[in-house]
């Protein structure tokens, strides 16, 4: 097999992962939303229901883990490197702002209570600013 087949046999196994894992996402994000804002908007008071729905949101979110996996197992040696890397700074900048985010809710350092969706939006970032400064760094 030439190298420009063997090429264009990765970069067609490549696009298919990425497809598989947005899908996997937008179907997570979107039972997300309906796990947040159906009790409020679609079933009032209805617990089964909310309770359904966080289920399935769970059992899609573990298909979107497995489709992130498939897509990391398909990248070459370096987008893995800078991958883990990304991960890694995204782990552990999330656990020590979250965990002194709490402390500062539990001690009453600040007055609101502490939101996980600031931690998710700053895992979000640090591991986009991560993904950049990898991708920068071994161009």
């Amino acid at each position: 097999m030439s190298k420009s087949i063997e090429c264009n046999e990765w970069t067609r196994k490549n696009a298919q992962n990425v497809k598989r894992l947005a899908l996997w996402t937008g179907i997570w994000l979107v039972t997300m939303a309906i796990a947040a804002f159906g009790p409020k908007f679609l079933w009032p008071g209805n617990e089964m229901i909310s309770t359904i729905f966080i289920a399935i949101n769970w059992l899609i979110g573990v298909g979107m883990i497995w489709a992130n996996g498939q897509h990391l197992r398909g990248l070459d040696e370096l987008q893995q490197k800078i991958q883990l890397e990304a991960m890694a700074l995204s782990l552990g900048g999330g656990l020590i702002c979250g965990l002194s985010y709490s402390l500062m809710d539990t001690t009453n350092v600040i007055q609101s209570d502490a939101e996980i969706s600031y931690l998710v939006m700053l895992m979000s970032a640090i591991y986009m600013v991560g993904l950049l400064r990898g991708n920068r760094r071994y161009q």
